[in-house]
C-alpha cells in the first residue's frame, strides 16, 4: 500500500531570522518533527551575520558574503517564508500581525528580532542619520556611501564596543579611498568602559592610527541635514552619521502582555517567556536568571537548546535549561585585518587574531552555504520499466514548469473538438472562449497552479492574478470567479487558518480586478493547488490570436526567467533575493498594462507555460505571420540568465524547446523557452501607436519593452 503523506497537525512560528533562529532551521532541516508545519517571519530574504559586519564595513568582505540567505534555508527546513515585518504579537488568541495580510495563528512561537539602536528620542536622528542595527539597513547604506567619490567626515555616536569597530572600519575603508576628511567617536559616557585597560589602551593606539578623534562625556543636542549639534551649541560636519549607542528591543514587544526586562523578552532557562507557548533568544531576550550582556555567543549556544525545547512542546517531552558561560572571548575588528582578543582581563592583538577571526566567521557562515544535501527516498527496488526516465533527475516544478507539455496536450486532446453551440465562438489555442449571453459578449477561462511557494497568501496572489491574465489577455474585464482548491491533509484547525489565509488573498486580489468571488470547491490532496474560473465582460470585440498584422511591434509586459529560478529555488541554488523579486513581479496584475494596450494592440497573448517563444508562435499561426526577435531587449528577471548559464531547467523546458527545434536554446537563450507563472502581456501592437503605449507602460511600473516586430510568415520566428 502506498505510504500517505503525514498530516500537519501544529504550528510553529519562528520570528525573525537571527542567528538562534538561522541554526534552528538547518537543524529541523536535517531532523524535522513531522506533523508541525514551520513557519518564518522576517522583513527581507536574508539576514546579515554580525560578526563579519566589521569587515564588510572596511572592505574586507562583500555584500552578499555578510547575508544568510533565508530563502535557501527555509526550504532547506520545508518551512514557509513570510517576508514581512512582524508588528504584534497576541498571546491570547495566539495571532502574529504582520502588515498586508492575515494574522498569521501558531501553537508555539519563537522570537528572535535582534534589537535596534535607533535613537528616535534624539531630534534629527531618523532623518540624518541611520541606526548600525537593524544591520541590513545600515549595510545597504553604507555600501551606497563607500561608492562615492567625494571627500567625507564621518561620526559614529556610541563609544562601546560596536562603535569603536565601526568608526575604524568606516575609517579605514575611507583612507585606502583617500576620502576620509575627518572621523568622530562621540560617546555621552566614556569609550570602551567595559574592557580592561589594556584592551583600552590598544584599541585607543588604532583610533588615534586611523584619525579617530574621540569626544567623551558629550551629549548632543540634534541632528540637522549635514550637522551635529552638541549640547553648549559646538557643531560637528557629518555626511555620514551611524548611531550605535542605546541599542534596545523593538517597541511592538511592549504591547505583547508578556513579561520584560528594559524593553526585552525576559525568559527562563528554558528560553520560554512569561507564557509558555512563547519562547525568546538572541539579543530581544533577557536571561532574568543568569543575566549578561548582548552578544552573539549566547544566541549561537542557545540554538541547540532551543531546537530541543520546541520539540518537547509540540511532541512531547522533557525541556532542557540553557546554562550561558561567566565570560567569552572578544575578538574585536581594528579597521585592517587585525584584531584584539579580551577575555578574563588579558589582552592579544595583531594579524593573527584577525585570520582566526576570520576563520570563525567564515566557519559559521559556511554552515548556511552548503548545506547538508539530504538524500531522495529510494525508488523501490521492483518497480515498471521506465519510472526512472518519467521521474527525470529532477523533483517536479510547480506553477507552469508542472504543465503538461504541448505535444502531449495537443495528441491528446487533437480529436475532441467539444459540442456544438451557437452561442459559443470556437477561439482554438486562445487564453479564454468566447460566449454569448443575450447582447452581452463573455468569455470564461479556467487555470490551476500547484503550489511552488509555501506561504499561502502570496501563492493565492500568483495564481489569481495567472488566471485573470487569460481575461486581461482577451482585451475584457474580469466578472466572477470561482475558487476551486486541493489542500493537504491536516488537522481542522490547520484546515481552517489555511483556508483563512487564501481566502484572503483571493477576495483581496480579485476584488482589485473588480471580479466577485461566487462559490468554489474543497477537496484534500498530497499539496496545496489553487485555482480560478473566471468569467469577462467584452465592451468590444474580443482580441485574439489572429488579430497581428505585419510591420507589428511585439511589446511584453513583464520580464521572463520565473521558470528557471523557481527550478533552482526547488533545488537550494537561486539566489534568495532573487527569490523575492521573482516572486513580487508574479504577484504584479496586468489590469493597467491591459487598459493601456487594448485599444491599441491587434493580437494579445499572455506568456504562461509554453514560454516566450510558444506563445509567440501560437500568435504567429494563428495570425498566418512570422517575427523578429531581439533578444538582447526582452527582460530578464534578476539572477535568470546566470542561472540559465550554469545549466539550470525547469521540468517542462524540454518539451517547449521542442516547438521550434532550429532555435538555439545555449546559456541565457534557453529563457526563450522557460515557463512563465503570471508572466506578462505579449502584444501585437499597431506600430503609430506602440511608443506612446510603452511610455504609458513604465509609467504604471511596468518592466515593458518592445521586443521584436510581426514580419511575413515566410521568415518564420528568428531570434537576432
Amino acid at each position: 500500500m502506498h505510504a500517505p503523506r503525514l498530516p500537519l497537525t501544529r504550528d510553529l512560528v519562528l520570528v525573525g531570522g537571527g542567528h538562534t533562529h538561522a541554526l534552528l532551521l538547518r537543524m529541523w532541516g536535517m531532523k524535522p518533527l513531522p506533523g508541525v508545519r514551520l513557519t518564518l517571519i522576517n522583513p527581507g530574504p536574508t539576514a546579515p551575520y554580525s560578526g563579519m559586519l566589521p569587515g564588510f564595513v572596511a572592505g574586507h568582505y562583500t555584500r552578499d558574503a555578510l547575508d544568510i540567505d533565508l530563502v535557501k534555508l527555509a526550504r532547506f527546513a520545508g518551512a514557509r517564508l513570510i517576508l514581512g515585518a512582524a508588528e504584534e504579537i497576541d498571546p491570547i488568541s495566539k495571532r502574529i500581525t504582520v502588515p498586508g495580510r492575515p494574522a498569521i495563528a501558531y501553537d508555539v512561537a519563537s522570537i528572535d528580532i535582534g534589537i535596534t539602536s535607533a535613537m528616535p528620542e534624539l531630534v534629527g536622528f531618523d532623518d540624518f542619520a541611520i541606526p548600525a542595527k537593524p544591520l541590513g539597513r545600515f549595510a545597504t547604506r553604507w555600501d551606497a556611501f563607500r561608492n562615492g567619490s567625494d571627500p567625507a567626515r564621518i561620526v559614529c555616536i556610541g563609544g562601546g564596543v560596536a562603535g569603536v569597530e565601526l568608526i575604524l572600519a568606516m575609517a579605514h575603508a575611507l583612507r585606502q579611498q583617500q576620502r576620509l576628511a575627518q572621523a568622530t567617536l562621540i560617546d555621552s559616557g566614556s569609550v570602551l568602559s567595559v574592557l580592561t585597560s589594556q584592551s583600552q589602551t590598544r584599541l585607543r593606539k588604532a583610533l588615534d592610527a586611523n584619525g579617530v578623534r574621540i569626544l567623551q562625556q558629550t551629549r548632543i543636542d540634534h541632528l540637522s541635514a549635514g550637522r551635529i549639534h552638541l549640547e553648549g551649541g559646538r557643531v560637528i560636519d557629518s555626511d555620514f552619521t551611524v548611531g550605535a549607542a542605546g541599542a534596545r528591543a523593538y517597541g511592538w514587544l511592549e504591547t505583547s502582555g508578556l513579561q520584560q526586562h528594559e524593553g526585552a523578552l525576559v525568559i527562563s532557562e528554558t528560553l520560554q517567556t512569561s507564557d509558555p507557548d512563547v519562547f525568546a533568544c538572541g539579543d530581544c531576550a533577557h536571561m532574568a536568571y543568569a543575566p549578561r550582556p548582548k552578544a552573539g555567543v549566547y544566541a549561537v549556544r542557545q540554538a541547540p537548546v532551543l531546537y530541543h525545547n520546541l520539540k518537547a512542546v509540540l511532541g512531547g517531552g522533557s525541556l532542557k535549561s540553557y546554562q550561558p558561560q561567566k565570560d567569552y572571548l572578544k575578538l574585536i575588528s581594528m579597521g585592517d585585518k587585525s584584531a584584539l582578543a579580551d577575555r578574563d582581563g588579558r589582552s592579544f592583538a595583531g594579524g593573527l587574531l584577525w585570520r582566526w577571526k576570520d576563520h570563525i566567521d567564515r566557519k559559521f557562515m559556511g554552515k548556511f552555504s552548503a548545506l547538508p544535501q539530504m538524500p531522495a527516498p529510494a525508488l523501490p527496488r521492483s518497480r515498471a520499466k521506465d519510472m526512472e526516465v518519467v521521474l527525470g533527475s529532477k523533483p517536479m516544478c510547480g506553477g507552469c514548469g508542472s504543465k503538461v507539455g504541448r505535444h502531449a496536450l495537443h495528441a491528446g486532446l487533437g480529436a475532441f473538438s467539444g459540442a456544438r453551440r451557437a452561442d459559443v465562438t470556437p477561439l482554438p489555442g486562445d487564453d479564454a472562449a468566447q460566449l454569448m449571453t443575450g447582447s452581452a459578449t463573455q468569455v470564461i477561462s479556467t487555470d490551476h497552479l500547484r503550489a511552488f511557494t509555501e506561504d499561502p497568501v502570496v501563492m493565492t496572489a500568483i495564481a489569481a492574478q495567472h488566471a485573470l491574465n487569460d481575461i486581461w489577455a482577451m482585451g475584457a474585464s474580469p466578472q466572477a470567479a470561482t475558487v476551486t482548491l486541493i489542500l493537504p491533509r491536516q488537522s481542522a484547525d490547520l484546515q481552517e487558518r489555511l483556508l483563512a489565509e487564501i481566502m484572503h488573498s483571493a477576495h483581496q486580489e480579485m476584488t482589485a480586478a473588480g471580479a466577485a468571488i461566487v462559490g468554489g470547491h474543497t477537496s484534500l490532496g498530497e499539496e496545496l493547488t489553487i485555482g480560478f474560473t473566471l468569467t469577462g465582460l467584452c465592451e468590444t470585440p474580443p482580441l485574439t490570436l489572429a488579430g497581428a498584422q505585419a510591420g507589428d511591434h511585439l511589446i511584453l509586459t513583464k520580464p521572463i526567467g520565473s521558470g528557471t529560478l523557481m527550478a533552482a529555488e526547488m533545488s537550494g541554488t537561486a539566489p534568495g533575493a532573487c527569490v523575492a523579486e521573482a516572486l513580487d513581479l508574479m504577484c504584479q496584475s496586468q489590469r493597467d498594462a491591459a487598459t493601456v494596450l487594448r485599444p491599441v494592440a491587434h493580437a494579445m497573448t499572455d506568456v504562461t507555460g509554453f514560454g516566450l517563444l510558444g506563445h509567440l508562435q501560437g500568435l504567429c499561426a494563428a495570425s498566418d505571420l512570422g517575427a523578429e526577435v531581439d533578444f538582447d531587449a526582452i527582460p530578464l528577471m534578476a539572477g535568470a540568465a546566470a542561472l540559465a548559464e550554469a545549466g539550470v531547467r525547469s521540468t517542462i523546458f524540454e518539451d517547449n524547446a521542442a516547438l521550434l527545434p532550429g532555435i538555439g536554446t545555449a546559456g541565457a537563450r534557453a529563457l526563450l523557452f522557460d515557463p512563465q507563472t503570471s508572466g506578462g502581456l505579449l502584444a501585437s501592437v499597431d506600430p503609430a501607436r506602440a511608443s506612446d503605449a510603452l511610455r504609458e507602460l513604465k509609467n504604471h511600473g511596468y518592466h515593458a519593452a518592445k521586443i521584436g516586430e510581426i514580419r511575413d510568415a515566410d521568415q518564420g520566428i528568428v531570434i537576432r
